[in-house]
């Protein structure tokens, strides 16, 4: 929960603060892709306190990288594209090939023009090696292993972007849970009141103080309130189940321990560079991706150029083991050819047109996410904005319902009023102290969502080279 607890301002907020950059391949430099993208660290000021047993949120988080099975098939997608570029720059090198060849051959004695000292029963042993290199004149090949190289990007970027929404989902869903426990303690204490009030009303009955009515009341309230109760409880399991899927943990046998939420609100600056947005790696993926199709383009142009192919041959042959490896028996060619394709129907010229449509439609693509970018990160400022304004105006009507269910009781003991007005003060501050709970918990879903929409403290370094 680190970069949570770095966006609280200060001194530990300069991630948040420093600008972004385009992204160029001159740019994508780093240790290595397979980094953690971790949008919570360990160290966090609004992580979960420290509990004598169960996972918490950051030992949940952990497992993601090691267990989870979305990760490690993008994990898998990314080292594929990553051996698809070496394979693609395997292409700038010479092929070579060596072989030794023993046969004994017969020729028929009867085939055209054998004469009597025509030899048609000999041994033939060869060893050549040879080498073939198509030197990339017109930039074919360079073009094509940078396309799988940015591609392998892409597919690195898209690996990141996977492990940045596994932790904010994971987190989110951490939260929600905690919030519901708030909710079930909530519940909890207002049921032994209610209790209590029961008890009060049936003792008042029968002092002919009270009615049947006020203690039908009375138990219609208390069954409510544990049939709400339980109904936390239904959420909670859910919740419970999506954090085990999410960690890949047996979840028969998977329990996260009773805790309310009763954390400090994150303080995250609201004067966000837009610049940060390029640290989010969905668009690092979309540029890449759109880099890939611009090198199509010239890979495209290429093929109106001449093929050019140099081979080269030389060995030994011999009819003989003892004369095998001698100077009489070398052999060797060089060679070079060139071919130049003359007519195609067109066929070159459409794909040199579909790449640069294709390209168009990548740098589309690219323009509509950062777009959604600021969309996502606008959504979630002006969310936590009117949230916190939310909860201050709530905060008042908890206050007020307190105030107003602490008169009707005393009135209601001191046999001024009726127990329905109790039941009435009891149910607003029940309802606003609720509210408040689940407001504090769209808080922090909302300061989750902020941390994953800014990029998660992630940006291009930690792409491959």
């Amino acid at each position: 929960m680190e970069r949570l607890r770095r966006a609280a301002g200060g001194g530990d907020s300069q991630w948040l603060q420093a600008g972004g950059s385009e992204l160029h391949a001159s740019q994508l430099h780093g240790p290595t892709c397979v980094q953690r993208n971790r949008g919570f660290d360990r160290a966090g000021s609004v992580d979960a306190p420290a509990e004598s047993s169960g996972p918490q949120l950051n030992q949940l988080e952990e497992r993601i990288v090691t267990y989870n099975q979305g990760l490690h098939q993008a994990l898998e997608t990314y080292l594929a594209a990553q051996d698809q570029a070496r394979a693609a720059r395997s292409a700038l090198y010479p092929t070579l090939s060596v072989g030794p060849t023993v046969a004994h051959d017969k020729n028929s004695e009867n085939r055209p023009l054998v004469t009597p000292s025509t030899i048609s029963n000999y041994n033939d042993l060869v060893i050549a090696g040879g080498g073939s290199w198509e030197p990339d004149f017109w930039g074919r090949i360079r073009r094509t292993v940078q396309a799988a190289h940015e591609n392998a990007q892409a597919s690195a970027a898209d690996m990141a972007n996977m492990d940045l929404s596994l932790q904010a989902s994971m987190a989110s869903d951490y939260f929600q849970l905690r919030g519901l426990d708030a909710q079930t303690k909530l519940l909890q204490e207002t049921i032994k009141v209610l209790e209590g009030q029961l008890d009060l009303t049936q003792r008042r009955l029968k002092g002919g103080v009270a009615t049947e009515v006020d203690v039908a009341q009375a138990q219609t309230q208390l069954e409510t309130t544990r049939a709400q109760l339980v109904d936390v409880g239904v959420a909670r399991a859910q919740f419970e189940h999506a954090i085990g899927t999410i960690a890949d943990y047996k979840l028969p046998t998977f329990s996260i321990p009773f805790s309310p939420l009763d954390l400090q609100l994150p303080k995250i600056p609201l004067g966000v560079p837009s610049q940060l947005l390029e640290r989010r790696p969905d668009i690092a993926a979309a540029e890449r991706r759109t880099a890939a199709a611009n090198e199509q383009i010239g890979i495209a142009v290429s093929a109106f150029y001449p093929t050019i192919n140099l081979t080269g041959q030389g060995g030994f042959e011999s009819t003989h083991i003892g004369t095998w490896i001698q100077g009489p028996s070398a052999l060797w060619s060089l060679g070079a050819q060139a071919t130049e394709l003359l007519f195609d129907a067109g066929q070159r010229r459409a794909l040199t047109e579909q790449a640069k449509h294709g390209y168009e439609a990548q740098v589309s693509n690219y323009k509509g996410v950062i777009f959604l970018a600021f969309e996502d990160v606008e959504d979630q400022l002006s969310g936590l904005r009117i949230l916190e304004q939310e909860s201050t105006v709530e905060e008042r009507a908890v206050s007020s319902a307190q105030h107003s269910y602490d008169v009707s009781s005393q009135r209601y003991k001191g046999g001024v009023t009726s127990y329905l007005e109790v039941l009435t003060a009891e149910a607003a501050l029940i309802q606003n102290q609720r509210t408040a709970i689940d407001l504090k918990t769209r808080q922090f879903n909302d300061s989750v969502a902020l941390i994953k929409s800014l990029g998660g403290g992630w940006d291009t370094t930690q792409l491959p080279k």
